[in-house]
């Protein structure tokens, strides 16, 4: 409206002129503008006429690093050209699906593909098709949206992990075995001769007749070892932001680990403790994956409960073989006794720790330092429980270790900084040089708590695993 504010403006004024003083040239003025917005309104009109369009999302859902494809396609059903057209795709993707502008001739049909990378997990919702049309001198436009949204949903990205093994429980049954069972199992391998003993309901009749002599079937133990998944999503122990963070690392290891499990024909329960806790039950196939991916897609490091109270409130649901998966940022020291206890009960214990303090000081170096970078572990000024603050930002394409280079100035663990060294051309101040030198209490105090926490760890013989930031989960977890 206030685009046209001055050409109405105008028009009054010319009208106006025009009637007072009857010249026929101011008259012609009128007329002119008349036709043009006469014709501008009717170009506007038709402009979305006779039009077929609809857009077609490849896939709703995929993993971080994945691209996500967009046809779309338009049609001119008309005689008349359309001269410009521009469309866009409103969406919540953490990359906007590009628009383009365009032109169609008559019946003709226009179609191309927009591709988007998936940086960032969580659930998504791409809105209907905006088209959009108007006169050559912006008086009028108008607007028709096409087709119905489409919800898409981005789990976690999952890294191979070749040497990661689950103890096997010490139970019959609790690993796959190549030696004859005395039972049938649904896990049937391979066939052999006839030997005298072997019952007649293992004898595979079509593998006896391609032969021409009997055959029957081997089976191996099916394993019960099975996995239930612990996520600390307590926002008192989170580090870091955005995909540097603990919250990110500790869902893309809670899911590359129930995808292997998964995929070893093992059952897996996870249970989070974030905003609302959430329990899955064990179970096994790709529903149960399905399921677990959906879940760690939309959790946050927003919970207000510790970790030893979802162990404790879990631990009837566990039973003898299974294998429990810790993954905390934690340093308290609470739920390492109840965790212990399980190996009483035949219950396997497995804690993958992520060490906070890296992350923290990760995040200060992202963030360039600055004293505004946001932490969520608890300190004497954060109630326990309070909500980090959260950031995000763009992953790393699949397969690339987060993390990377340490900013200018930056002092690694251990090393003394020349005074000579020169920032940007000017050397760096006193002042400057003794905040490098001088360790921060927060993070020193974090590490020193690391330290005992893995301590006890140890005096408990609990199996750990080390996540620092910048680690790669393959070589991390082995």
């Amino acid at each position: 409206m206030l685009r046209r504010l001055p050409f109405l403006l105008a028009g009054t004024i010319l009208a106006i002129a025009a009637f007072s003083t009857g010249l026929a040239f101011l008259f012609y003025l009128v007329y002119l503008g008349l036709l043009v917005i006469v014709g501008s309104y009717l170009v506007t009109r038709l402009g979305l006429s006779d039009l077929e369009a609809g857009f077609a999302v490849a896939q709703v859902h995929g993993h971080v690093g994945d691209q996500l494809r967009v046809t779309y396609t338009i049609r001119n059903t008309g005689r008349l050209p359309k001269l410009w057209l521009e469309t866009h795709n409103p969406s919540t993707l953490p990359v906007p699906l590009p628009g383009r502008a365009i032109s169609i001739g008559p019946r003709a049909e226009r179609s191309w593909i927009a591709k988007v990378p998936l940086t960032r997990r969580g659930h998504f919702r791409v809105d209907p098709l905006q088209i959009r049309t108007g006169d050559p001198f912006g008086f009028f436009e108008a607007v028709a949206g096409v087709g119905h949204g489409v919800n898409v949903v981005v789990y976690p990205r999952i890294e191979r992990l070749p040497r990661w093994r689950i103890p096997s429980a010490s139970i019959e049954g609790s690993h796959a075995s190549k030696e004859r069972a005395l039972q049938t199992t649904p896990l049937a391998t391979t066939v052999r001769p006839y030997a005298p003993g072997d019952s007649f309901n293992r004898i595979h009749w079509r593998t006896t007749a391609r032969h021409g002599e009997i055959q029957v079937k081997e089976f191996d133990l099916e394993q019960t070892a099975d996995v239930w998944i612990f996520l600390d999503l307590d926002a008192g122990v989170q580090e870091g932001t955005g995909d540097r963070s603990t919250v990110e690392v500790g869902v893309r290891v809670a899911a590359s680990i129930a995808a292997k499990a998964l995929t070893e024909n093992r059952a897996v329960g996870v249970t989070t403790n974030g905003h609302r806790s959430a329990t899955l039950p064990a179970d096994r196939g790709p529903r149960q994956r399905l399921k677990v991916m959906q879940l760690l897609a939309a959790v946050e490091g927003d919970g207000s409960a510790p970790l030893v109270e979802s162990l404790v409130t879990t631990f009837p649901r566990l039973r003898r073989g299974m294998t429990v998966v810790v993954v905390t940022a934690s340093d308290e020291r609470e739920w390492i006794r109840p965790l212990a206890s399980l190996r009483a009960r035949g219950i396997g214990c497995v804690v993958v720790l992520l060490d906070a303090s890296s992350f923290a000081v990760a995040g200060r170096r992202g963030a360039g330092g600055s004293s505004g970078a946001s932490s969520g572990r608890r300190s004497d000024t954060t109630p326990a429980g309070a909500p980090a603050a959260a950031s995000y930002a763009e992953a790393p394409p699949s397969g690339a270790i987060p993390g990377g280079s340490p900013a200018v100035g930056a002092t690694l663990s251990g090393a003394v900084p020349d005074a000579s060294v020169a920032t940007r051309g000017r050397p760096i101040a006193p002042s400057a040089l003794e905040a490098t030198l001088s360790p921060d209490p927060d993070v020193a105090e974090s590490e020193q708590a690391f330290r005992s926490l893995r301590h006890q760890l140890a005096e408990y013989d609990l199996r750990t695993f080390v996540v620092r930031s910048g680690d790669h989960l393959g070589e991390a977890l082995a």
